[in-house]
């Protein structure tokens, strides 16, 4: 039996998120609820003509998938759209693009449509994307009737594409075999290039991410037989001096011992061993890279200053970001970094931090000489930021969880801290790589997943960035499924409503913001302490009874006694957090300069904070402090990494904005001050 492209694409999405409710396909496909009753009935036709058991409905549009279903369709390689040669437009345009890189004949319409199974109008629509992805990397399609059609352009950018159309296949259901056919690459040569590949990770000391491991053969069977087609590097300037001595080129010259390629071809091919990501290595030092892990502890140092926050067990994290900045380095040295979708997905949930981490590179960027790419900031973001939440967790009679990720340490990571806080019920006991999980010997219950994986156990699929609504829904099936229920969420507007039914709400706004911090609070009896899903505005912290305002003060120790007075009265921060921005708030520490005449002193929540705060000093006369004469100083109290940081970046756009400062300087009464206070105070 067959499927239909719509019918096999929603199997796909059912087998990649069986959280996914029936509403929302319907409204991702654009359908009626006829129309999809109608795919779904040929689903389960389709199921039921395997063997194997249907796809169940409950009342709430909820699907219920039975395990069989799931490792079943993935052992033999069975889910619909790989099954029927069905493909989507997406993907035929990346196996067009594989083919005019990676041929070894001449391509006409006809070979296009056979291997595709489509019409050669349909293949000449393809070809109008096929266009527009090859000019992003500055490459041109053509045709001529003597070569049939092919890619023109420097080869350096060619192979950056290749590269990017080997990463998207290789994720197809079937995409490995898929490339094999269409390229013709043959299987003892396959496994030729896989064994020396093993070699190099067992020289180096280091396993290559999963998705690097089945790509590289791909990468280098692929560039060598450009190479052999006289398709070479000619105008990429390679530092031999940099990477000649390293190990990576060793292991390169073991991998091509026997071909005859140029110096410059052996470099490049040591530069894209260099650059790729690794799961695990040795203990790395700086013989790899000098200075690079200077570079990384004085970037952590601008973003604990800038976002007042201090990081803990800072080698331990020192230890992961040089494991990661590694082949970073050589990325961005010599642009290698692919665009990704991540930023999107970092702006969306970690948009504060990304913005300061960005702002943190500086010394990153003098080290390599060029600006850091926004992909590379977005992964820097999700290791610190995952780290920056990490919790302990003891270890009790609960449920037994690991995650298996292929994406590398930085994802994995973020993926598991993440898992970890949206079920507090379960042990997390490891983060693992798709390899380490066949040989894990731990006994767990459950596991998370992007990739489908053989296993008996619990398996729930979860992408590896977890979005606001994908975390609800994947709470809601595995509470159901693990423990027979799942968690009544609390909704402030439904409060809301019920609560104008029977009282006159004067200020609605306010409450709303009331009910959601009192919600969000974790139930320990302490009401300073906050799960991080409240983030603070500029207006909400600093209020009218924590502004001062004096004509001069004496010296800037002074001011900042002054400044925080209403937080010691108000009892959010204790005198002990005062002597601990005196003592470090000297002038050798001009990072706390925000802008031009704003000054944050502040210490860590250790130091005496109770609740998170902020106050406000205006001096007229201003205070002489490290070259700058500060006007306005905002004492920071933080009690963790993200309750502040909205307000802090508030803050920052407000002091970095001259009309802003402007306004803030001439405010002569504490309600003016608040009404520009006000002004910023927004996304």
């Amino acid at each position: 039996m067959q499927l239909d492209e719509r019918s096999g694409s929603i199997l796909d999405e059912l087998l990649r998120s069986p959280g996914v409710t029936s509403k929302e396909l319907e409204k991702k496909y654009n359908l009626t609820r006829r129309q999809f009753g109608y795919s779904f009935k040929k689903i389960n036709d389709f199921i039921t003509s395997k063997n194997l058991p249907i796809i169940e409905r409950n009342s709430q549009g909820n699907f219920i998938i039975n395990q069989a279903v799931i490792t079943n369709l993935k052992d033999d390689h069975e889910v619909s759209s790989a099954e029927t040669n069905i493909y989507s437009e997406h993907q035929r345009q990346y196996m067009i693009l594989l083919m005019l890189l990676g041929s070894n004949e001449e391509l006409s319409l006809n070979h296009f449509a056979f291997e595709l199974d489509v019409s050669r109008n349909t293949i000449l629509n393809d070809f109008k994307k096929v266009r527009e992805n090859a000019l992003e990397y500055s490459l041109e399609v053509k045709y001529s009737r003597v070569n049939g059609y092919f890619i023109e352009g420097e080869e350096f950018h060619i192979r950056q594409l290749l590269f990017n159309v080997i990463d998207t296949l290789v994720q197809m259901n079937g995409g490995e075999d898929r490339i094999k056919s269409l390229v013709g690459i043959k299987e003892d040569e396959f496994a030729e290039i896989e064994s020396r590949i093993g070699n190099v990770e067992r020289k180096l000391n280091l396993k290559f991410t999963d998705d690097k491991v089945r790509t590289m053969p791909f990468d280098l069977l692929l560039v060598l037989r450009r190479i052999s087609q006289s398709q070479t590097i000619e105008s990429f300037k390679i530092g031999y001096k940099e990477i000649s001595h390293t190990k990576e080129f060793q292991a390169a010259e073991e991998i091509l011992h026997d071909t005859d390629i140029s110096e410059q071809e052996r470099l490049f091919i040591t530069l894209h061993l260099l650059s790729t990501n690794v799961y695990w290595a040795d203990q790395l030092t700086e013989e790899s890279i000098p200075h690079l892990k200077r570079a990384l502890e004085d970037m952590l140092k601008i973003f604990e200053n800038t976002a007042c926050i201090s990081l803990q067990e800072r080698e331990e994290l020192l230890d992961k970001l040089l494991l990661h900045m590694t082949p970073a380095y050589y990325r961005i040295k010599y642009h290698l970094t692919e665009v990704g979708d991540v930023k999107s997905f970092i702006l969306q949930d970690y948009k504060e931090l990304f913005h300061l981490i960005g702002q943190s590179t500086v010394p990153l960027k003098e080290l390599i000489g060029t600006r850091i790419p926004e992909t590379e900031i977005a992964y820097l973001t999700m290791l610190i930021g995952g780290w920056m939440r990490r919790q302990g967790e003891s270890l009790r009679q609960k449920t037994k969880a690991i995650v298996v990720c292929p994406k590398g340490v930085s994802v994995s990571r973020l993926m598991f801290t993440e898992l970890k806080e949206l079920f507090p019920e379960f042990v997390f006991l490891d983060s693992l790589s798709v390899r380490e999980f066949y040989d894990y010997t731990l006994d767990f219950d459950i596991i998370f997943s992007p990739v489908f994986l053989e296993t008996e156990k619990k398996l729930f699929l979860a992408s590896s960035y977890l979005k606001k609504e994908e975390k609800n829904r994947l709470r809601r099936q595995v509470m159901l499924e693990v423990q027979g229920y799942t968690v009544h969420e609390i909704n402030v507007e439904e409060i809301m409503e019920i609560v104008k039914k029977h009282a006159d709400v004067k200020n609605e706004s306010q409450l709303s913001k009331d009910l959601q911090r009192y919600i969000t609070h974790e139930d320990n009896g302490d009401n300073t302490r906050h799960n991080g899903t409240y983030a603070y505005s500029l207006d909400e912290l600093i209020t009218e009874d924590r502004i001062r305002r004096v004509q001069s003060v004496s010296s800037f120790e002074a001011g900042i006694r002054q400044c925080a007075s209403p937080l010691v009265e108000s009892a959010h921060i204790e005198q002990r957090y005062i002597e601990k921005m005196v003592e470090q708030n000297t002038e050798d520490n001009a990072y706390i300069i925000l802008g031009e005449g704003v000054a944050i002193p502040h210490a860590a929540p250790e130091d005496g904070v109770n609740t998170v705060s902020m106050s406000l000093l205006k001096v007229d006369e201003g205070i002489e402090f490290a070259g700058s004469t500060i006007h306005v100083m905002v004492v920071i109290a933080a009690v963790d990494k993200e309750m502040h940081l909205k307000a802090l970046l508030q803050l920052k756009d407000l002091a970095q904005s001259k009309k802003g400062r402007k306004a803030l300087f001439d405010a002569e009464t504490d309600q003016e001050i608040c009404k520009v206070l006000k002004k910023h105070s927004v996304e």
